[in-house]
């Protein structure tokens, strides 16, 4: 679904690995219908199929990728790196969307631009402690370093840089990172690399819209 920070670091991750690959649209919706229900039975995105191998879970699809494209390897061999990447991505799924960018990024983007709501402020000035604490977090791991899992970028930078560029187009944004210039720095980085420039927003749904939902699987 465009728009969907999980789909497009999926997105992200195949464009690092230089794959071929269709992007097919669950129509708004009908995420909690079938037949998307028998794909994703908790009536989510992003779902990966790959030689008829069905995988939902965007960490789960991230390690997936990895494993079976290996070059570039996207996690470090260095075991003390690779659970720092490991956490990181906890990080992203259990406070920086839970809380914070899905509360955020949907009052100011997603809601606005998709379903024609106006922000609550309340509910978004209710969000920025906890938006604070994570965003502080997340440059205390980054330090000095080129990426959050060292000196390469890792899947942690390619799950958290869709999160944060949602961020990053709100208003709160130069507020959460007046004393975090290295996250700044980092999400330039980041956003400048081919990966990230190829699946905004607009882009994923241009190519979405080049497919019919009807080459989803039926039903059975």
């Amino acid at each position: 679904m465009p728009g969907s920070p999980f789909a497009r670091a999926v997105c992200v991750t195949l464009e690092e690995k230089a794959a071929a690959y269709d992007i097919v649209p669950v129509a708004p919706g009908t995420m909690k219908q079938k037949p998307h229900l028998n794909r994703h039975p908790f009536g989510r995105v992003p779902v990966l199929e790959h030689d008829g191998f069905m995988l939902y879970e965007t960490q789960a699809i991230l390690r997936y990728v990895d494993r079976v494209l290996p070059s570039p390897r996207l996690t470090p061999d260095d075991p003390k790196a690779a659970a720092r990447m490991d956490q990181l991505m906890n990080v992203s799924d259990w406070y920086l969307f839970q809380g914070v960018a899905n509360v955020i990024a949907f009052q100011r983007i997603v809601g606005p631009r998709i379903m024609g709501l106006t922000p609550n402020e309340a509910v978004i000035a209710e969000a920025m402690p906890r938006a604070h604490t994570v965003i502080t977090e997340l440059s205390r791991l980054l330090g000095t370093q080129d990426f959050l899992a060292g000196s390469a970028v890792s899947l942690a930078d390619l799950h958290i840089a869709p999160q944060l560029d949602f961020l990053a187009m709100t208003p709160e944004w130069p507020a959460l990172t007046a004393q975090a210039d290295n996250i700044v720095a980092w999400l330039g980085r980041m956003t400048a690399r081919p990966s990230l420039a190829a699946t905004t927003w607009e882009k994923i749904a241009g190519r979405a819209a080049t497919h019919n939902t009807t080459r989803l699987p039926k039903d059975g």
